[in-house]
């Protein structure tokens, strides 16, 4: 059986002008391919709502978990949460759950729940809150999306409760081999390598140092026997 698939929709201004550098997408990709649940592409889009309600529902239909990232604070240019509801066409409101969460956070904390931070309570009819044990206000889950917080502590807290809920496949097993030659030197005994192991995902990630051109060659594969043996064949060919 093939493993599940995912996106991420990472939504920002900040990340498309570089204010901000992304550390979400890293994350996510590295717990992902722990659980065994293949990422298959990772899109940038900005703060306008026709943009990010086109985005989640060509994602969403294409695997089997969208994962986003961003946009769902108190301020005017947080809309994630009212764009996943436009994109299903679900009603959208502040939540007697959310709001109570955020109700005894706030008591606790001295702060006024204030209409800005109520925002933070609004949730589409028929989503399931993700825990937020790092600031309280949740995430949510919507069909098969799963929307959390941009800020990368909240994030990973986030992506912790989503996959404590969803089914993984097989997890990848991954080696590195260092090898002291051009890309151009070792391109036709690498393609002879990956049709020996038609199976196992063979990537060259090339370096220079010191005025010598190398490369990382990163052998991934669900069959741990399989990149043991591509490794074997590979630091043979190069040895």
């Amino acid at each position: 059986m093939p493993n599940p698939t995912a996106a991420m929709l990472v939504i920002g201004d900040e990340i498309l002008s570089g204010r901000t550098r992304d550390a979400n997408a890293h994350y996510l990709a590295q717990e992902l391919a722990k659980r065994g649940i293949d990422l298959l592409e990772i899109r940038v889009v900005r703060d306008e709502a026709p943009a990010i309600v086109s985005a989640v529902r060509a994602l969403s239909s294409a695997v089997d978990h969208l994962f986003t990232s961003g946009g769902i604070g108190p301020t005017h240019d947080d809309i994630t949460a009212d764009c996943i509801a436009a994109a299903f066409a679900t009603p959208i409101d502040v939540r007697d759950d959310a709001r109570a969460l955020l109700q005894a956070h706030y008591d606790q904390t001295g702060k006024e729940l204030n209409a800005a931070r109520l925002r933070m309570a609004r949730i589409p009819d028929g989503a399931t809150l993700i825990d937020n044990p790092v600031s309280i206000a949740p995430g949510f889950t919507l069909q098969n999306v799963h929307v959390m917080a941009g800020v990368p502590s909240v994030f990973q807290a986030m992506v912790a409760s989503v996959l404590a809920t969803v089914s993984g496949g097989a997890a990848l097993y991954s080696q590195s081999v260092r090898v002291d030659r051009g890309e151009g030197d070792i391109a036709g005994p690498l393609a002879e390598l990956a049709r020996a192991f038609p199976e196992v995902s063979i990537g060259s990630y090339p370096f220079q140092e010191n005025g010598a051109y190398g490369s990382n060659i990163v052998v991934r594969c669900a069959d741990a026997a399989a990149v043991d043996a591509a490794v074997l064949k590979l630091t043979n060919l190069f040895s």
